[in-house]
């Protein structure tokens, strides 16, 4: 039986998101297909069941929804592909980080083989997710020493690590889920063979601390607190953003643009809009296709960090930041320097509106190549500085328009409405010059957005 992936009802290629294994009967079980948690997004590496649509039993359908997989960017439905019956649900409604590939239901092709998976349960083997246990290919392939042990140990094979002169002995999977917690192996005492630190001893650990914790939360006198558990995207965002500040290198600059051209010209275009039934134009959409000729302009900008090599992208590609009740999506305006105004105006809102229903697709939010954050017409925030979304080199902070008194021609005085922008950047990427003159074309275009339409 084969599964695909859905978001908003509309489909997409599931041959890289979802693997099922076929089995043949080793312990009394009749053929049978174990469904693991699909991988929907690159940087996917566990998922939540928001809900089962099927029920154990129910007959399965090609396009017939099994279930919604809560994932790391928003809340995908998945599809079956084949007929089959659903025999047993393994992780239920509700079910929180669950790695990917591990077990998640089982499905049979034979109505009468259902009641023989009543009480199926996935063996830790099967059910373990590889990418999981296996360490990220950014690590340095670290030596490994065999040891005659006794048949009863079930732990994987020793990995060899280096601490303060002292060699300490950690399985592999005790080794990865130290350093998803930040434990140091070091401050631990293995219960294995030869003091090898386990699984276990890493998950006693946790337990100890989350208990300390706890006892002094609930010591603290007249403090009212309600814990309220995170999300997928929540998750990913704290530590996709703390790995930007820790890794990369920020430097902000901000310039002030005179605007009042901008908002004529806006006014200008909307009762056309308006006459063709197309989107209002917002002041962010005017932003967003300066962003993108400037990038076109100052290609440097539009580049990423590959440690031995810089890669600009040829494509223009504009994150949009939206915040929703949901979380922080950022779905992508593709080629937006070759697209109109109007192109531009009608897919930001329709992504918006997307992203606010938790409908996006992977299409929708991958492959951007810079970043645009508007907390300025929304909420009225002067000025920010973002955080460089990576793997791009810079982001870009609009803030409010506010009218100023400023000197005229012949002595006289004119009020003029000005809004801040500030570009963050890589300083590994993109020099204090290079970032500057990016800017200097980004203003030029704001203040003469005529220049736009050319």
């Amino acid at each position: 039986m084969q599964i695909s992936a859905t978001a908003a009802n509309s489909s997409f290629s599931c041959g890289q998101v979802f693997s099922a294994r076929q089995f043949s009967s080793g312990a009394d079980l009749p053929v049978h297909e174990e469904i693991g948690m699909p991988s929907l997004s690159p940087t996917m590496t566990e998922g939540n069941i928001a809900r089962w649509v099927k029920k154990e039993g129910d007959k399965v359908s090609p396009g017939e929804v099994l279930c919604e997989v809560e994932t790391d960017k928003a809340t995908v439905e998945m599809e079956c592909m084949e007929e089959g019956y659903l025999a047993k649900i393994v992780c239920g409604d509700g079910a929180k980080e669950i790695k990917v590939g591990e077990i998640i239901c089982i499905t049979v092709e034979e109505e009468g083989d259902i009641e023989k998976f009543k009480d199926y349960k996935a063996s830790s083997s099967a059910s373990a997710a590889p990418p999981a246990e296996s360490k990220p290919q950014s690590e340095p392939a670290e030596p490994k020493e065999e040891k005659k042990e006794p048949s009863k140990a079930p732990e994987p094979k020793a990995t060899k690590t280096e601490e303060s002169g002292d060699r300490l002995f950690s399985s592999p999977v005790a080794r990865k889920l130290a350093e998803d917690n930040n434990v140091l192996l070091s401050s631990l005492k293995g219960t294995g063979p030869d003091g090898r630190i386990l699984k276990a001893d890493i998950e006693d650990y946790l337990s100890s601390v989350a208990k300390d914790t706890k006892k002094e939360a609930s010591a603290a006198p007249g403090l009212g607190y309600v814990d309220l558990p995170n999300t997928q995207i929540r998750k990913v965002t704290a530590n996709r953003l703390l790995q930007s500040k820790q890794t990369i290198p920020h430097y902000y600059l901000t310039v002030d643009s005179r605007v009042d051209k901008l908002i004529k010209l806006r006014s200008e275009l909307n009762p056309l809009q308006d006459a063709s039934g197309g989107k209002k134009i917002s002041i962010n959409d005017l932003v967003i296709k300066a962003a993108a000729l400037s990038l076109r302009k100052v290609p440097t900008c539009n580049s990423s960090w590959m440690n031995d090599f810089i890669r600009q992208y040829h494509n223009v590609n504009i994150n949009v930041a939206v915040q929703t009740e949901h979380g922080l999506f950022v779905p992508v305006v593709r080629d937006a320097d070759k697209k109109g105004l109007a192109t531009i105006a009608d897919e930001v809102k329709q992504l918006a509106l997307r992203a606010r229903d938790n409908s996006l697709k992977p299409s929708d939010y991958e492959g951007g190549t810079f970043t645009v954050s508007n907390l300025g017409g929304p909420f009225g925030i002067k000025q920010f500085c973002a955080i460089v979304n990576p793997p791009q080199s810079a982001i870009l902070a609009i803030g409010s328009a506010e009218k100023r008194v400023i000197p005229g021609a012949e002595g006289q005085f004119e009020v003029g409405s000005f809004m801040s922008a500030t570009l963050s950047c890589d300083h590994r990427v993109i020099d204090g010059a290079i970032g500057a003159e990016w800017l200097k074309a980004f203003k030029g275009y704001i203040e003469n957005p005529t220049t736009m339409l050319l």
